[in-house]
């Protein structure tokens, strides 16, 4: 097992030892610790650095990458040993290395400071992580896609204020949500464009006199770019807030997609059945089967967007440039990650085996005159005006709520009662299957649409 010094490496202003509650308290290596090998890759990239501008020798600097790599291999199989008295996972990796190697340990800190090693290293971190998500994320709408094409034909009944508006095809729907994921995809990567920004170098908050070469850092770690000012490259945590933000919206959609699930597996909508593999049972009524991974998605939202006000909180007053504050970032950040990799997960799993109630759904569009509206719009294609259309609508549908019966139910001689514009063709457009496939333009709900929108969307994420 690893061994490293117990003493704390900035004790030599201190008169007094750190209060033990307050080395714990102001500890972050209990969590920070999940950033280590982008610390090493950060301190690689530094090291190769500083023996090109001659701060390392040709043998240190072939120490430190020995050493560095060491401890990476520690921390991979489990064998390092963090310590309290370290605060945090750098001066962890620091001790470990001069334990190693000896004062080219201590030489690996020269030209930077904790406060830009930190920035970089969270930067490294969520653009790392980012690739993972965005792996999830299309799966999930790989999943989408497939479902969506399998029951591009199936009619369902499309709601208002959760009320039956007009038929639409269960596809059509799942296309909704894929829509919402592309806008998803496309706001994490370009949230990447201001996280790719490397800090490095900035130091505390001043920058460093010793010629260092910002460029060659952040070509190595594969940043675009290397920050512009100092004050602003060991402060700035917009990035993370932005990626808050993101995350909170893609929740926000996993949560509507969470409802609308919950509802249609209901006994009271029906339109689904969610496997039982995604489903848990009640402890004391044996009947019941709880959609718990669409409810567990639908809470955890809220947990994401806490954290975006706690970032935004966590900023809102901090003078520039670092302080002790920032500690506070990290945690938010990494349950953020870990939440949004995890959901993504479970609805890119469930979604291919969810089934669709097709009878169901086709007899709930027709109990709500789903097909109104196409009455108006066959109206004024006669010539009436569509107010007027629309109270003529209104006294069919009456009758139809009267009787029990779909507009498409009464007699011809019944809605000619209405209007004398009505003839036997109105049954072509009081039809279910009629209304959603005059739908037919770009965007629309009509099988052929859904199918056409299909075939794009495969080949923009690549499936």
């Amino acid at each position: 097992m690893a061994t490293i010094n117990t003493e704390k490496l900035s004790s030599a202003r201190f008169a007094e030892a750190t209060n033990a509650f307050v080395e714990v308290f102001t500890a972050s290596v209990n969590f920070d610790q999940r950033m280590a090998q982008q610390d090493i890759q950060g301190s690689l990239a530094h090291a190769a650095m500083l023996g090109k501008i001659g701060i390392l020798t040709e043998q240190e600097l072939t120490d430190i990458q020995h050493g560095l790599a060491q401890i990476s291999g520690e921390i991979e199989r489990g064998e390092f040993v963090w310590s309290v008295k370290q605060e945090d996972v750098h001066m962890n990796i620091e001790a470990r290395l001069t334990d190693l190697i000896g004062i080219a340990g201590k030489k690996l800190h020269t030209g930077r400071s904790r406060n830009d090693q930190v920035a970089t290293d969270i930067r490294l971190y969520l653009r790392s992580e980012i690739d993972v998500i965005l792996v999830q994320l299309k799966r999930l709408q790989i999943a989408l896609l497939d479902v969506a094409e399998r029951e591009a034909d199936t009619i369902m009944p499309g709601f208002t204020h959760l009320q039956v508006a007009q038929p639409v095809t269960f596809g059509h729907h799942l296309m909704a949500w894929f829509e919402m994921l592309c806008r998803d995809q496309e706001r994490l990567q370009d949230c990447v464009k201001r996280i790719n920004v490397m800090p490095l170098g900035a130091a505390a908050l001043a920058g460093t006199s010793y010629p260092i070469d910002r460029h060659m850092t952040a070509e190595l770690l594969g940043f675009s770019r290397p920050s512009n000012n100092s004050l602003d490259s060991v402060s700035d945590r917009d990035f993370a807030i932005e990626f808050a933000a993101v995350g909170s919206l893609i929740m926000m959609h996993l949560s509507r997609f969470s409802e609308e699930l919950v509802l249609w597996a209901s006994a009271q909508f029906d339109f689904i059945d969610i496997p039982d593999a995604f489903c848990t049972g009640s402890s004391i009524m044996p009947q019941k089967k709880n959609p718990d991974v669409p409810e567990l998605v639908r809470g955890k939202s809220g947990r994401v967007t806490g954290h975006l006000m706690s970032l935004l909180m966590l900023m809102k007053s901090q003078p520039l440039a670092y302080n002790k504050d920032n500690q506070e970032d990290k945690e938010p950040l990494f349950d953020t990650v870990d939440t949004l990799i995890n959901c993504l997960r479970a609805f890119a799993d469930m979604m291919p085996h969810i089934k669709a109630k097709h009878e169901n759904m086709y007899a709930s569009a027709k109990r709500g005159f789903a097909t109104a509206t196409d009455l108006a719009d066959y109206l004024v294609r006669k010539g009436m005006a569509f107010r007027d259309a629309h109270e003529v609508v209104g006294q069919a549908v009456r009758l139809g709520l009267n009787s029990g019966r779909d507009l498409s139910e009464l007699t011809l001689e019944e809605m000619q009662g209405f209007s004398l514009s009505i003839s036997a063709d109105v049954f072509d457009v009081l039809k279910l299957e009629g209304s959603v496939a005059a739908r037919n333009h770009i965007g629309g709900t009509a099988p052929e649409q859904v199918r056409k929108a299909i075939a794009v969307a495969r080949v923009l994420v690549g499936s």
